[in-house]
């Protein structure tokens, strides 16, 4: 199933996600809720990196790991659809192994069902 990944850009709603519940690791934080008015083809993920974590090519690489993982677990794994997600990245996404990262996402994934 071909799906797009749409990302969050109403201020409501992130704040509304916050509000949800979360999952952590050493990688990042997931926040999770289900929001009302969503289309459920589209997977509504938004990444945020914090300036602290380093410039902006740091940051952006960042995102760009984490946007890759999610079209491999949208491909790999059953991702609810219902949910909207907030990704908080941590400054160990940069510098640990990306296979590491990608199977704590997959599980982390996998345990929102």
């Amino acid at each position: 199933m071909k799906s797009k990944i749409v990302s969050l850009s109403k201020n409501e709603d992130f704040k509304n996600l916050l509000k949800g519940k979360k999952c952590f690791n050493k990688y990042f934080t997931l926040f999770y809720k289900k929001i009302n008015n969503k289309n459920n083809k589209n997977l509504n993920i938004s990444f945020v990196t914090k300036k602290k974590l380093g410039n902006a090519v740091k940051r952006n690489k960042i995102k760009r790991r984490l946007k890759n993982m999610t079209n491999d677990a949208v491909k790999k794994i059953s991702i609810n659809f219902n949910y909207s997600y907030l990704v908080i990245a941590k400054n160990t996404v940069f510098s640990d192994n990306y296979t590491n990262i990608k199977k704590t996402l997959f599980s982390d994934f996998e345990r929102i069902k």
